[in-house]
């Protein structure tokens, strides 16, 4: 089991349909999974969605038991 202080991501019905977002945003998280694999590193990632905590994008990989490029 995970506890958080606070998620990175939420899901709302009112935003994207319930699309996991980052906090705050209306950026998929699924998009850093699909930027990671076209081979941008976090740092470009987040240069694109300015929207988006650097730490919350980390937190979702790690979460995810993905490792940070």
């Amino acid at each position: 089991m995970v506890m958080l202080d606070h998620s990175p991501v939420s899901s709302s019905a009112l935003i994207l349909g319930g699309t996991l977002v980052f906090r705050g945003t209306r950026v998929p998280a699924q998009a850093l999974l699909d930027y990671l694999n076209d081979g941008f590193s976090v740092e470009e990632f987040v240069s694109f969605f300015p929207s988006v905590e650097p730490d919350d994008a980390r937190e979702f990989l790690r979460l995810t038991q993905r490792p940070a490029s």
